[in-house]
């Protein structure tokens, strides 16, 4: 049987959940671990609690949802709880690793998850994220004859790059006209006479972190004192990856039945599942975000849904969204959301690797609320 090592472990889950996708402030990536070494198993988690950490075999890799070093850490010494648990981890030969927002927004990710546990069809991103970087249109005013100087100076800043083309640009030709000053010294005509000259209207895009580049560029190769120009910022497209998705239920349903729905298909809770909205609403258009969802929750009031689940719904947030939508909340717990990843995550690694790393999730239920209510 072949060996796998750490890395190309972590290969197929940062193809399948980008770390780019992740929040500024989320931590993601690798916490513990030589990648260089084998890995014999994965585990698989939402969180790393110490019943978690105890249940994973010597040489095998923990993978969780939720990041164990998310806040600001100085200190991982063996007597701290979180320090505790790395040192289990080092000695063992066993790693740890944490795809947290990037899989939330990942296509498929946490929410995709969450709709085939409640057995709904997916069919757009609830808030996307752009499809690429952020790009400026560059429209550029210059004299037929130094058109192609220009050109090239930009295009040496990194403007005109099309996906797989370089040098991209278009261009239409005019008259330019303008008045010299006292003070001024132009490079074509006299001060205080009308000058007209024909020039080529020059436009192309370039990345927004090129901006500096491009103007200098720009300036640099233009034969005016002071050249006419515009950068306008372009809105980026949307793209089949970000937080939450919008799914239709195979038939449309009353909303209690929807709310049982989601109770049956979800791991119990001492949170439970709960609702809010007009028991009369039929239900054929959902919104789902697994983990905490009130951030969306303007998404979902312009999404053409009749009900939104989540997880850690609080009471303000909720109460302004019932004041002004009609679209009905199904509240569950945060971890109960958020556990079907783990199958997908599981399923992901099988399909790669198959026999040669056995993957198994966790069955222990890392939902902090552990009590119910008499």
């Amino acid at each position: 049987m072949a060996t796998v090592r750490l890395v190309d472990v972590i290969d197929v889950l940062e193809a399948a959940y980008p770390p780019g996708l992740a929040q500024s402030w989320d931590s993601v990536g690798l916490v513990c671990g030589d990648p260089t070494e084998p890995v014999e198993s994965v585990t698989i988690a939402v969180d790393a609690t110490p019943q978690v950490v105890a249940s994973v075999p010597d040489r095998a890799l923990l993978l969780v949802h939720h990041p164990l070093l998310l806040r600001g850490v100085d200190s991982v010494a063996a007597d701290t709880a979180k320090g505790a648990l790395i040192h289990s981890l080092i000695r063992t030969g066993r790693a740890l690793f944490t795809a947290h927002t990037n899989a939330d927004s990942a296509s498929p990710g946490v929410s995709d998850a969450l709709a085939d546990a409640l057995g709904l069809q997916v069919c757009d991103v609830l808030s996307p994220v752009p499809s690429g970087p952020a790009l400026d249109k560059w429209v550029v005013f210059v004299p037929a004859g130094n058109a192609e100087a220009v050109r090239s100076a930009m295009f040496a800043g990194g403007a005109g790059q099309l996906g797989d083309y370089s040098q991209c640009s278009w261009s239409v030709s005019g008259t330019g006209q303008f008045l010299p000053g006292d003070g001024a010294t132009p490079a074509i005509g006299s001060v205080g006479t009308l000058e007209q000259v024909a020039e080529d209207r020059v436009e192309m895009v370039a990345p927004a972190s090129r901006r500096a580049a491009v103007l200098a560029g720009l300036r640099a190769a233009h034969p005016y004192e002071e050249p006419a120009f515009d950068v306008v910022a372009l809105q980026t497209p949307p793209g089949d990856v970000g937080l939450g998705r919008i799914a239709t239920l195979p038939e449309p349903e009353p909303l209690p039945a929807f709310v049982s729905r989601v109770r049956r298909a979800l791991p119990a809770t001492s949170w439970g599942v709960r609702a809010s909205g007009d028991p009369a609403t039929t239900v054929a258009r959902v919104a789902v975000c697994g983990g905490s969802g009130d951030s969306l929750l303007s998404e979902v009031a312009a999404s053409g849904v009749q009900a939104y689940v989540t997880a850690d719904l609080r009471h303000h947030p909720a109460d302004e969204h019932r004041r002004s939508s009609d679209v009905a909340l199904i509240d569950a717990a945060h971890w109960a959301t958020e556990f079907p990843w783990c199958n997908q995550a599981a399923e992901l690694l099988r399909h790669h690797f198959g026999a040669s790393l056995p993957v198994t999730v966790s069955d222990v239920r890392t939902d902090p609320w552990n009590i119910e209510g008499c």
